[in-house]
């Protein structure tokens, strides 16, 4: 038990840069607070005390903000930054030296019995407000973009953004563990391409407004002039 207590410690200094010391992570860190309490909750789910693990999961999510379903099976090293808003269902499966940001959701899809929430592998980096839904794997070494909506299976090495979620990069080079913020994401690269196609259609309407400008005045040049040949004519007579 104390092997594993000191192992989740020692994730947080390896996740977390603001981590000080060992006395303020134990007192402060909510999402070590929940890890601790779903194991104690697990503990009793397993031994058919379902009731007791709910209470304990209901109490930790009271103080803490994450919710984990008692029934969720988790690995070692898991590392819930901030956490608030965090949900994990009963039959989460989730592997060994994971980052979960805050808002992430691991759930199901609907009403179906059995396994219906995903499995998570090994050293997967799950980004703020990411969901992802269904009963499928998230392979090893994958990171998800936050707020992603991850709807089926992810390969290994994969990083996926989006809505729905799409793999943007796999077995490629991959990004430090802690950079979810370089991830790419398609709805600014569109938000991107839109303005500078208003900045294009301006630069075209300007264009246009300046043409009418010049041959405005070309043709009240050309009016004067006949108005001016017009009054020589009436002169001469």
């Amino acid at each position: 038990m104390w092997k594993q207590i000191r192992s989740d410690i020692e994730a947080v200094f390896q996740n977390d840069p603001a981590a000080k010391s060992v006395f303020e992570v134990v007192l402060t860190y909510s999402g070590l607070h929940a890890i601790w309490a779903h194991r104690i909750a697990h503990w009793f789910y397993r031994k058919g005390w379902y009731t007791v693990a709910r209470v304990i999961s209901q109490i930790s999510r009271f103080f803490t903000g994450i919710e984990i379903h008692p029934g969720a099976r988790i690995g070692k090293r898991l590392f819930i930054d901030h956490g608030m808003g965090v949900v994990i269902g009963e039959t989460c499966e989730i592997g060994d030296d994971v980052v979960l940001y805050q808002g992430v959701t691991l759930g199901g899809t609907g009403k179906e019995s059995g396994k219906r929430h995903p499995t998570i592998g090994n050293n997967v980096v799950i980004s703020s407000g990411a969901k992802v839904l269904g009963s499928f794997t998230i392979g090893d070494h994958s990171k998800i973009g936050a707020n992603a909506v991850v709807l089926s299976e992810v390969p290994p090495y994969s990083t996926v953004v989006g809505l729905k979620a799409r793999v943007v990069k796999q077995n490629g080079v991959s990004l430090n563990k802690l950079d979810h913020d370089k991830l790419p994401d398609p709805l600014i690269d569109i938000m991107t391409k839109m303005q500078d196609e208003i900045a294009s259609l301006r630069e075209q309407v300007n264009e246009l407004k300046q043409e009418n400008a010049r041959l405005a005045r070309e043709q009240h040049e050309r009016e004067k002039i006949v108005a001016y040949e017009r009054i020589g004519e009436g002169s001469n007579l």
